[in-house]
């Protein structure tokens, strides 16, 4: 008998020591996958249920968003070596910080430009408000930083930032040699074309339709109606201003007679279009989106338009 409850002892001690070590390593593991991309707070609710998280790819729902210093090169050349790391190392840690409190997951740093997502690998159903939130607060960040930068003697910096939700395809992807936990898909594709047509409008920051789908709580205006570089298929693309309880009533004025201004373009009353955005312009004269579509409109007032004319406007470029 006391052999028996002896050995009962050890094969229990042995289950215990082992269920141990294997939950310690499956914490250890995920801690070490995931620490680089998501911030501790994310750590802590995934070491919880470690089983459903894994880098395996799957497909989900998601928001992405991509950030680039304008002008870069010009910025790089102005600087030694060691003052352009210092710079960007000043940039980035706020910029992260600022993604990491709104739930986001970090995908990349490429040279002067990082990339995001929301919704992996925790869910979250809010991600396209998050993301957005997240946007505003980068570019308060950036003018805050601007002067704190002037002093130091570094060029001046502003950012474009393009956000688009949807369908992608999110895991540990690369080679044998190295891999990282990214996001890929059309809709991460577009992310990318918004941004960089932000500099065409003029603008800081560019939302695919997919984002604003539903969502609440932001004075937005629809930027255009684009056909981007790839694609055949027309998006509105839309540039969130603020949260509506930051927005007086002077501001949403302003936004609802530009709204106005593209109801007559896209119904093609090219004069009650062209006097409104004179008007918008004369008042905002350092605003390049009215002069864009004074231009276009001046162009289209001399050619034959299709009857399936939609409105939307073709982008050879990337």
């Amino acid at each position: 008998l006391v052999m028996l409850l002896l050995l009962i002892f050890l094969v229990t001690a042995v289950n215990l020591i082992y269920g141990f070590l294997s939950e310690s390593q499956t914490r250890k593991t995920i801690k070490g996958m995931f620490d680089q991309y998501v911030p501790p707070a994310h750590i802590d609710s995934m070491l919880d249920d470690p089983d459903n998280y894994s880098f395996e790819g799957v497909s989900k729902d998601l928001s992405v968003l991509f950030c680039d210093i304008r002008n870069f090169t010009t910025i790089s050349e102005a600087l030694s070596a060691t003052e352009l790391k210092k710079l960007m190392n000043d940039f980035f840690t706020p910029i992260t910080q600022i993604i990491f409190e709104s739930n986001g997951t970090i995908d990349k740093y490429v040279g002067d430009m990082v990339m995001a997502f929301w919704g992996a690998p925790l869910d979250d159903e809010h991600h396209r408000s998050n993301a957005i939130k997240a946007a505003l607060l980068m570019l308060e960040k950036v003018e805050e930083l601007r002067p704190e930068f002037m002093e130091r003697g570094y060029p001046e910096v502003a950012i474009g930032i393009g956000i688009n939700s949807g369908m992608m395809n999110v895991g540990d992807m690369g080679s044998v040699y190295r891999r990282s936990y990214t996001v890929l898909g059309d809709a991460v594709n577009l992310s990318s074309r918004l941004e960089g047509l932000t500099k065409f409008y003029g603008i800081k920051l560019l939302v695919g339709e997919a984002t604003v789908k539903g969502l609440d709580g932001f004075l937005l205006r629809l930027i255009d109606r684009v056909k981007v570089k790839g694609k055949t298929k027309a998006v509105d693309c839309y540039e969130p201003i603020c949260a509506l309880e930051n927005a007086d009533a002077e501001l949403e004025v302003r936004v609802a007679e530009y709204h106005k201004a593209l109801d007559c373009y896209f119904a093609q009353d090219w004069d009650r279009a062209e006097t409104i955005l004179t008007t918008l312009s004369k008042n905002e004269p350092d605003a390049l989106l009215y002069k864009v579509y004074l231009e276009r409109i001046g162009t289209l007032r001399k050619v034959v338009l299709a009857e399936d004319w939609d409105g939307s406007f073709t982008h050879t470029s990337k």
